[in-house]
């Protein structure tokens, strides 16, 4: 069994999928192959076009220690994953509708992305995209099917400053944008070319891509996507549109940063997740027709609000993720709720009764889609189960109380270590992979002397 192709799983693509695509595309001679990794990094190889079919027939076989890397690409003993697990291949399978063009490249190429799973077919606990499939499937049990989509908050930098990050010059003048252009059109005018190529790459790759804002900082921008009504398809929509940023940025002498926290004195970047339900029939569950909210709607919330603690490091993976926290910022700092106010930490906008949702407004950029939709899944359905009673809604801004939400990245460690829910919301071996890398990074980070040390206690103390 392990040296052959192992058993096919009931996800892997049809084969016909990849048949039609190179029928279709005659030029394109390879492909991107990516499997997204526990911090949301796209880990793979570039397969030749003669390779694509077998992919498609039978799988290929990739270890599972790419599962076990911490951010910096170094392997996690402590995933289980790599000495200790002999650094054992598993099978990796090809996504449905993940073939598409990369528009982008010359000569040009293709990409496929890729889930894991165990020789005999079943899923590789260790591969993110598995446990918001098992969230998703849970609801679906219940009669539920999830509508999600994702918001992404960005910097658009100059890639010739390493030491001090700067904002990238605007292709129309060349010159960087100096003022808070929030809401500004003539800023997004400015982009063009890069903003006509990024919505013709989305296009070409069937990626829902929705309105483009100029945010609360120079070279900050905002993108959304459009619902779908499939978990996986709103998280995967999210890792393609990163990839697509980060490549275009490049060719249009900019680069896609992701970090929460770029600049201490300006806007953090934020993921936001708009999600409701829908039932057998189709219809939205969180609908309200009179003058409260839904029940349900809120027992959602109250799930949110309750299992949030220890779901933190989920939301903010990593050292930097934190820095996006501060007082009298559009991030919020506690557990709370509220319709219509953008600075709580799940919000329910306004708009039509029929299209009711939640916006789950605490993960940042830098987190994992995959992730954060399991998570954010979980915690609603746990509070809709357990009927949840969210509090009042705060009408205003709400500073943070130090006895709520974890006050930093390791303290919200120690919050997802001990936590029950969050080994059932990703899983066990995941959850135990999760908190391997992560206090791996951690220990990188603690035993670092980082400048500022220097600066303050090497001629003082």
């Amino acid at each position: 069994m392990n040296g052959g192709a192992g058993t096919r799983p009931a996800q892997a693509a049809d084969p016909a999928e990849a048949e039609s695509f190179l029928a279709a595309h005659p030029d394109i001679e390879a492909f991107d192959l990516v499997l997204i990794d526990v911090n949301g990094i796209a880990r793979g190889k570039i397969i030749r076009r003669h390779e694509l079919l077998p992919l498609y027939r039978e799988g290929r076989h990739l270890p599972g220690s790419i599962l076990g890397l911490d951010v910096s690409g170094e392997d996690v003993e402590e995933t289980g994953l790599v000495w200790s697990d002999g650094d054992a291949d598993r099978r990796a399978w090809p996504i449905a509708d993940s073939l598409v063009p990369l528009p982008w490249t010359s000569p040009p190429r293709g990409q496929v992305r890729v889930s894991l799973f165990e020789l005999d077919g079943t899923p590789m606990p260790a591969d993110p995209r598995h446990a918001l499939a098992r969230q998703q499937q849970a609801l679906q049990a219940a009669g539920l099917q999830p509508v999600m989509a994702f918001e992404l908050e960005f910097y658009l930098l100059d890639p010739r400053s390493d030491a001090e990050p700067q904002a990238g010059p605007l292709p129309l003048t060349g010159l960087p944008p100096q003022t808070i252009g929030v809401y500004g059109v003539d800023e997004l005018d400015r982009l063009e070319p890069f903003t006509a190529a990024l919505y013709s790459a989305a296009q070409a790759q069937a990626l829902p891509l929705e309105t483009l804002i100029s945010e609360y900082a120079p070279g900050q921008y905002e993108l959304t996507l459009h619902h779908r009504d499939d978990a996986l398809r709103a998280a995967d929509d999210l890792v393609m549109l990163k990839r697509l940023l980060r490549a275009l940025a490049l060719r249009h002498g900019l680069r896609a940063c992701f970090m929460a926290k770029p600049f201490a004195q300006r806007a953090g970047c934020g993921m936001h997740l708009h999600a409701s339900l829908l039932d057998r029939s189709g219809d939205n569950v969180f609908a309200d027709y009179g003058a409260q909210l839904a029940q349900t709607l809120q027992h959602a919330v109250g799930g949110l609000l309750d299992t949030m603690t220890e779901s933190m490091l989920v939301f903010a993976p990593h050292l930097n993720s934190w820095r996006r926290f501060a007082s009298g910022s559009y991030a919020p700092t506690a557990p709370t709720w509220g319709s219509n106010n953008r600075s709580v930490a799940v919000r329910v906008p306004a708009g039509a009764a029929a299209g009711r949702h939640l916006e789950h407004r605490m993960a940042g950029v830098d987190a994992n889609p995959y992730l954060v939709a399991a998570t954010v899944l979980a915690g609603m359905h746990r509070g809709m189960q357990g009927q949840c009673d969210p509090g009042p809604p705060a009408t205003a801004y709400v500073a943070a109380d130090s006895a709520t939400l974890p006050p930093d990245w390791r303290s919200a460690i120690a919050a997802a270590t001990g936590s029950a829910f969050l080994a059932d919301a990703l899983g066990s071996g995941l959850h135990a992979v999760l908190l391997a890398i992560k206090r791996a990074e951690y220990r990188r980070f603690a035993a670092t002397v980082t400048p500022l040390e220097l600066a303050l206690y090497g001629d003082t103390i």
